[in-house]
């Protein structure tokens, strides 16, 4: 496939929280990781608002392993700390498949539609651990990337023909990648096939509900700079480094 990344993540723990757990204020995570969660660890990679990463598999490495931790989460409304049980992910590795096409919603950013440009940046980026730092799930989990060939390798679930986990979080849609007004949440099936989990496209996605609503950020000449006048900033003409 065009743009296309390969590569492991793989961390101490992880949390995909699953929401209809945090109602009390635990947090419980998710068997497997969402589709929204694995397209920001790609995002922290390599990302530019030209661009819309999509998530094609996702495959289990590891055995699927709890913890439960006890944490003290700031109360934010009365002051303090409070007392709460996390349930995290032990050990989790995933090998990513993934590929980036052009966002059609930002006709203002056309001009930087350069397939090969982005595709060997984002794999420097890739070879370098991501350009920002990688999470799994929480800020709490810190995660690592690394390049690899999707299917490589040993993993725990190769040999088990299916397993399904039940309604999921897919992901979130916001308003710079749909073109709309509204924020919206999607549901799916996940199954997991032999280790591998096949994600659906967003639009594919029929279990839907607006959560918000927000506005898609514009760039132009007043929140922009050209890299030339930044440069003549930093090192002006004439001048010398001390």
């Amino acid at each position: 496939m065009r743009n296309q990344l390969e590569f492991e993540v793989f961390g101490s723990y992880a949390l995909f929280s699953d929401p209809v757990t945090k109602i009390g204020g635990e947090k419980f995570s998710y068997q497997v990781p969402t589709y929204q969660s694995i397209k920001g660890i790609v995002e922290s990679i390599y990302w530019k608002p030209s661009l819309l990463w999509y998530i094609d598999e996702v495959r289990i490495m590891n055995p699927i392993q709890t913890e439960s931790k006890g944490v003290r989460p700031i109360d934010y409304t009365k002051g303090g700390n409070t007392l709460a049980y996390y349930t995290y992910l032990r050990n989790p590795r995933y090998q990513v498949r993934c590929h980036f096409e052009f966002n059609p919603h930002r006709k203002d950013l056309i001009y930087d539609h350069n397939e090969h440009k982005h595709h060997n940046i984002a794999k420097r980026a890739l070879q370098a651990g991501g350009r920002r730092d990688i999470f799994l799930g929480s800020r709490e989990c810190q995660g690592y990337v690394e390049p690899c060939v999707f299917g490589e390798g040993k993993g725990f679930y190769d040999e088990v023909p299916e397993v399904d986990f039940g309604l999921m979080v897919h992901g979130i849609s916001y308003p710079d990648e749909t073109g709309k007004k509204e924020r919206e949440t999607r549901l799916w099936r996940a199954k997991m096939q032999y280790g591998v989990i096949r994600f659906i496209r967003p639009e594919e996605c029929t279990l839907v509900r607006k959560t918000g609503e927000g506005f898609m950020k514009s760039f132009d000449s007043t929140n922009m700079e050209s890299v030339d006048v930044l440069y003549e900033e930093w090192f002006p003409r004439g001048g010398g480094s001390e």
